[in-house]
């Protein structure tokens, strides 16, 4: 069963060498997600499942070990998911996977094993829902690291330009959040979120299917939107 979950942004950006000047300005959502691994790490999981938004051929899952890179962004920079298994694991992480791993490895965890899961964003609410309650049923005690950005359209430099729906839209999923609210994760609709490049919707219905029956409690750790990007991190525990 569920037992914690973390709930994390995905932007390149979080690697500091990939934000070069830029990268002080996101320390606070640094700090943050280093403080909602922290809620993963007490909860002392059996299986630590990272998921978070992919196309193509980052769908599906990604077994530990997976390698990633930021090379595609311009830096020569490699992470891993959990342990070096030795098998050589096929494929490569999808960019939100990639930031998971750096984020894992930079809080230097070393608990339980560490499986990726890369979800279709336009992956219908129901199917988000029935692969959260299949990842939760894996182990005794299972633990979710869930990447993905808020609305991109909160700004007129944002990447989806300004969108006046985009600041309630996030403001409904900060208060999701915070109350650890599977029903208000589950009333997001595809369609509002693709038109407002919310990348999270669907990683954020996989949690609401695990957490269905877990009786978690929330807590919302940061909420900010620099660059015209909602950026949320959460800790259920």
């Amino acid at each position: 069963m569920l037992v914690a979950a973390a709930v994390c942004p995905c932007p390149p950006l979080l690697v500091p060498e990939l934000a070069a000047g830029a990268a002080p300005e996101l320390d606070p959502a640094r700090a943050a997600c280093a403080d909602a691994l922290g809620v993963l790490a007490a909860a002392r999981p059996d299986l630590l499942v990272v998921v978070g938004p992919a196309e193509g051929p980052g769908r599906g899952p990604h077994p530990e070990g997976t390698r990633g890179s930021f090379r595609g962004f311009g830096v020569d920079l490699e992470v891993r998911l959990g342990r070096d298994t030795g098998t050589g694991a096929a494929g490569e992480l999808p960019p939100s996977l990639a930031v998971a791993a750096w984020l894992l490895e930079r809080a230097g965890w070393s608990g339980a094993s560490v499986e990726g899961l890369g979800v279709g964003e336009s992956l219908e609410p129901e199917r988000c829902a029935a692969a959260g309650r299949d990842l939760a049923a894996q182990a005794g005690r299972v633990a979710l690291l869930v990447m993905g950005d808020a609305s991109a359209a909160r700004t007129l430099k944002a990447p989806g330009y300004l969108d006046e729906r985009a600041e309630p839209f996030d403001a409904g999923v900060a208060r999701a959040l915070a109350q650890a609210d599977t029903s208000a994760l589950m009333a997001l609709d595809v369609e509002p979120a693709h038109e407002l490049k919310a990348s999270g919707r669907a990683p954020w219905q996989v949690l609401a299917g695990a957490a269905e029956r877990a009786g978690l409690s929330g807590a919302l750790l940061h909420d900010d939107a620099p660059y015209g990007v909602g950026y949320l991190v959460a800790a259920w525990s």
